[in-house]
């Protein structure tokens, strides 16, 4: 630049100020300048922006207006109006950006963002009229954009824009017979602007926040069993966070995300899964079936779920974890058919697309009591550091209570483990949770060297199976406490942990539904239930065992137990089970890093809860519509295979005698595929 007004003042100009045709000049000059000159720190500098490939997630809030039009053509109804819709969305982005030496950045990029998995929050347009209702659900929406930015050291502000597609769900209910009409996977198109900036960090990652409008436009579907006509367009104004990964060169390699020895305030974690299921079983007997039976044809079901955990260090001792989730999928009958489900990725939701969740959000603040100190390895809802043995820790939020109770080193992950849900879990544990197994709380541990004391209260569905919670708090709930107890015999590391629970929920009464069905011909206890629902109790306990026996062989054991009285809340229909198994690794064979497993496990009914289902009661994963009671026995084995490092290939067999409880039904044979990586 010197160089450049120095050859002006040569040129005669000298007062540059004084002459706008000059002015003009040095501005393009300065212009010329900055584009051609080159930018050296931009490859070596660990905190400069990335060119190449990139790929991330983001999650974010969206909101717009939907125009739509419920018609009939033969002028018997009409209905249009303009509404106002919001929802949660979460989501992955992949692309290709390139820093010119003159700092300027151009991209190319793909995203797909998936909304909450709440059902209402699909909800972005909805019509009556005198001869139905209708509305459309919006499934995914994604874009293709191109990207301009310009690097102002780690930052880049950018703007963006491109062709934007979307899938949504039309559905109309006929007024005067009550059938639904309904079709998915409705292709929409429009556009999308917007802009935003990146921020380099260390090492291979980049934060962004971007705001992103969309518009798609006038698009009409015709239902098929009727005359009427559902036209919409829409507009979708997002702003989102994200983080990306960036691929190849070795820029910063030297420099980790998280500085070696630095556990101070702002230090932070992510690892990241995604978990593909496939489970399928061929006929099995089946004299007759109902609502929550396995199909006697055989059927076969997939599920995929992809997550990220985020943890942030925000002061001494304190510490925020945040995992969103992508979940799709279905298991097998529509997650039914059996107390010791076979699928632990089958969520009773159901989604033929992907869902977005915020699967956990909590705070955890720990209070070091001094003495000995424990080196703690990063991971899964935990950053890693040294810590006090003894130590008091609290946590508020949204978890799993899984997370927390009724762990065990060998049977706790369908994603790395056993899939049967009465082996990973303690069956009769019907701890608090939503549709996907999830919930809010509060939870207190006191840790010491051979011992943990752990307590929490937590919200509860506000019916059986729900995904709302109820919010009379104290009044309903759900507390647990558990006692884990270290043992090193032989200087084998094992635990035993006695855990004991009490909900307060609003449920039936299985020995009061089947009463008012014998007062009430026509009438099964199923249709009785909800009539005798109020406040009830509902309690048990569990005990969980495990044990090293060498360093390549593990056994663990569980048994549970609930007073069986009243409808389960959130988990599955078991009362008292039994399971224990074992977990080898491949050591012997070679295989360090393979796995295998092999476990079973035996679930009982309570007396009333038999004579329920007998009389066509239904719960949340059993019915049959009658019953010829019988304990279900499970056997499973798996294999899991390293391929290479951070990715597993598992193949799973599993064996049902009597699934639902129903000598009369199976038995039923499993075969699973998963497909798991991990970073």
């Amino acid at each position: 630049m010197a160089k450049i007004m120095k050859s002006i003042e040569l040129w005669g100009f000298g007062d540059v100020a004084g002459s706008l045709a000059m002015r003009d000049m040095a501005r393009t000059a300065t212009l010329v300048a900055a584009l051609l000159a080159p930018v050296p720190a931009l490859a070596t500098d660990p905190a400069s922006p990335r060119s190449g490939f990139y790929a991330g997630g983001n999650v974010g809030y969206g909101f717009g207006n939907a125009a739509a039009t419920l018609s009939d053509p033969t002028g018997v109804a009409s209905a249009g109006g303009t509404t106002v819709y919001g929802m949660l969305f979460g989501g992955v982005q992949a692309g290709y950006q390139q820093y010119l030496p003159s700092r300027w950045m151009l991209g190319l990029e793909a995203d797909l963002a998936f909304p909450d998995f709440i059902d209402l929050s699909r909800v972005v347009s909805y019509r009556v009229a005198s001869t139905g209702t209708a509305n459309e659900q919006l499934e995914y929406v994604g874009t293709l954009r191109g990207r301009l930015g310009y690097s102002m050291g780690g930052w880049t502000p950018f703007v963006t824009g491109g062709f934007a597609w979307a899938s949504t769900r039309y559905s109309r209910t006929d007024l005067a017979t009550g059938n639904e009409d309904a079709a998915s996977g409705q292709l929409r198109t429009g556009y999308a602007v917007g802009g935003g900036v990146d921020y380099a960090m260390r090492g291979r990652w980049s934060a962004r926040a971007e705001y992103l409008y969309t518009n798609l436009g006038l698009t009409g579907y015709p239902f098929a069993s009727s005359p009427a006509r559902y036209d919409s367009r829409y507009d979708l104004q997002r702003f989102r966070v994200g983080l990306n990964y960036h691929f190849g060169g070795n820029d910063g390699e030297a420099r980790k995300d998280v500085a070696g020895d630095d556990r101070g305030r702002g230090n932070w974690e992510i690892h990241g899964q995604t978990t593909f299921i496939f489970q399928g079983y061929p006929p099995i007997r089946s004299p007759y079936q109902g609502t929550n039976s396995l199909p006697g044809a055989g059927q076969s079901r997939e599920t995929w779920t992809v997550s990220a955990y985020l943890g942030v260090r925000l002061w001494q001792a304190a510490e925020l974890y945040y995992n969103p989730e992508l979940l799709q999928g279905f298991g097998v009958a529509g997650t039914v058919g059996a107390g010791g489900y076979p699928q632990g990725e089958a969520q009773k939701s159901n989604f033929p697309f992907f869902q977005y969740s915020t699967s956990r959000l909590f705070l955890r603040q720990e209070i070091g009591l001094g003495g000995d100190r424990e080196k703690i390895e990063g991971e899964y809802g935990q950053l890693s550091g040294e810590k006090d043995i003894s130590r008091l820790t609290f946590q508020v939020g949204r978890f799993a209570v899984h997370d927390f109770f009724d762990t065990n080193r060998y049977a706790q992950d369908p994603r790395t483990d056993f899939l049967n849900w009465s082996i990973w879990a303690a069956g009769a544990f019907d701890y608090p949770a939503d549709k996907i197994g999830l919930t809010y709380g509060v939870t207190a541990e006191l840790n010491q060297p051979n011992w943990t004391l752990l307590a929490g209260y937590f919200l509860v569905g506000n019916a059986p199976n729900s995904a709302v919670f109820d919010m009379n708090l104290f009044t309903r709930g759900g507390y647990v406490g558990e006692l884990e107890l270290r043992f090193s015999p032989y200087n084998r590391p094992g635990a035993a942990r006695l855990g004991t629970w009490l909900t307060s929920t609003f449920a039936g009464s299985y020995n009061e539904a089947v009463a008012l069905a014998a007062m009430n011909p026509g009438l099964s206890a199923n249709d009785t239930i909800a009539q005798t629902r109020k406040g009830r109790i509902k309690y048990g306990y569990y005990l969980n065992l495990e044990q090293e026996i060498t360093d390549d062989i593990g056994i663990f054991a569980r048994w549970s137990w609930n007073n069986g009285l009243t409808e389960i809340n959130a988990f599955t229909d078991i009362d008292a089970g039994l399971s224990g198994g074992v977990s080898v690794k491949g050591t012997p064979w070679g295989r360090t890093n393979d796995k295998v497993g092999l476990a079973g496990a035996f679930n009982m009914l309570t007396p009333e809860h038999r004579n329920y289902l007998a009389a066509g009661g239904l719960g949340i994963l059993v019915g049959d519509g009658q019953i010829k009671y019988a304990p279900e026995r499970v056997i499973e084995a798996y294999y899991a295979f390293n391929v290479i490092k951070g990715f597993t290939a598992t193949a799973d067999y599993q064996l049902i005698v009597n699934p639902g409880y129903n000598a009369a039904r199976g038995p039923a044979h499993f075969f699973s595929g998963r497909l798991r990586a991990n970073f």
